[in-house]
């Protein structure tokens, strides 16, 4: 068992945690934080995107450990109590899911899309940028929608 201090969602977390286990894991089983998916299990679909030190990664592909003193959001973190992040209430208003299982992973993917682009989006750049997430349901079009209206929100 390793030592893990990290802190998540804004509250510092210590933890003891095996060596093996991945990030998605302990999110879930540990923290109870079950708004991140485990999906594939081979780091193709992005249901389990969560950000690390404010960048999207994959959490089924990370060690819980390598988040050792580091500062991980999960969808939880995002809303204001009631109030919901601008790209949650995109999601919502452009109905962007529809049995909503790879919605926190689109919307965590979608938040690190409009910083590096500093909402400067347009449809080809987001539908490439989604290319690690998948979506059985929707085709995708209403997502699109969802991050294009939310980036112009939150432009600077």
């Amino acid at each position: 068992m390793m030592r893990l201090e990290t802190e998540i969602n804004g509250t510092p977390v210590a933890a003891e945690v095996e060596s093996r286990t991945l990030l998605v894991e302990f999110l879930r089983d540990q923290c109870r934080l079950t708004g991140t998916h485990v999906g594939c299990d081979t780091s193709q679909c992005g249901a389990c995107v969560v950000h690390l030190d404010g960048v999207a990664v994959k959490s089924c592909a990370l060690l819980a450990i390598q988040c050792q003193g580091r500062k991980v959001t999960t969808i939880e973190g995002l809303a204001e109590g009631e109030t919901l992040h601008p790209m949650q209430q995109a999601f919502h208003d452009h109905h962007a899911l529809q049995c909503g299982f790879c919605t926190p992973g689109m919307i965590m993917s979608a938040l690190d899309m409009v910083a590096r682009h500093e909402g400067d989006l347009d449809e080809r750049t987001v539908r490439e940028e989604l290319e690690g997430n998948i979506c059985r349901c929707t085709g995708y079009e209403n997502i699109v929608k969802a991050i294009l209206d939310a980036a112009e929100m939150m432009r600077p």
